[in-house]
């Protein structure tokens, strides 16, 4: 079977909301350990919920920078969350990585997570960091460049939509992105109304 294209830098010099829902089926390896991404989060710069909306600080400087790096940040002091750059340089837009479909190197996961329910090893943003070992170390990593590996989705997939979880300013947002009925979200999708979907989306997606 001949393996999906590799993902480079220019897949993400564009509008975070294209990129986003194009993600979800991708494969995300750092080190040789990851899997299909199953769940994402779009943050725009205007959006109050995102990091670069009170402008450029140290912490998240590499969100104005080039896309197709990593943005790793710590959540609530405890766990590292990655993001994954977008738009042009200075638009500070990102993609949150919220929850993968584990498939390589699962002994290693299990083993730094101490757990061996796989469902567990990468639903959220924070479980998923302590699994394939990404800290602030990889905070400015270019994404197409070896330890990291992305490959665009191999099969096409039916993707649920809805609105961002874990943040208070524009909660409303049908900004999350996952894969419809997969058992690795980090929480399960609600029916979004028609209304609420995003402007041109559309919820299945071919090749």
């Amino acid at each position: 079977m001949t393996k999906a294209a590799l993902i480079h830098r220019s897949f993400f010099d564009r509008s975070v909301h294209e990129v986003a829902p194009e993600l979800i089926g991708a494969t995300f390896l750092f080190d040789g350990v990851g899997g299909t991404i199953v769940e994402v989060e779009a943050y725009h710069h205007t959006d109050p919920a995102a990091h670069s909306y009170v402008g450029r600080t140290a912490r998240n400087a590499v969100m104005f920078g080039p896309p197709g790096y990593a943005y790793v940040y710590r959540s609530y002091g405890v766990h590292w969350c990655v993001n994954f750059v977008c738009e042009a340089e200075e638009s500070a837009s990102a993609v949150l990585i919220r929850a993968l479909a584990p498939t390589a190197g699962l002994s290693l996961m299990r083993k730094r997570r101490g757990l061996k329910d796989e469902h567990l090893l990468c639903s959220g943003p924070g479980r998923l960091c302590q699994a394939l070992a990404i800290t602030n170390a990889q905070n400015g990593w270019p994404l197409d460049a070896p330890p990291f590996v992305l490959r665009r989705a191999a099969q096409p997939g039916e993707i649920a939509v809805g609105p961002r979880i874990g943040i208070s300013k524009a909660a409303e947002k049908p900004w999350r992105y996952g894969l419809k009925g997969s058992p690795y979200l980090s929480r399960p999708f609600r029916p979004l109304r028609a209304a609420d979907q995003p402007r041109g989306f559309s919820p299945v997606r071919g090749d």
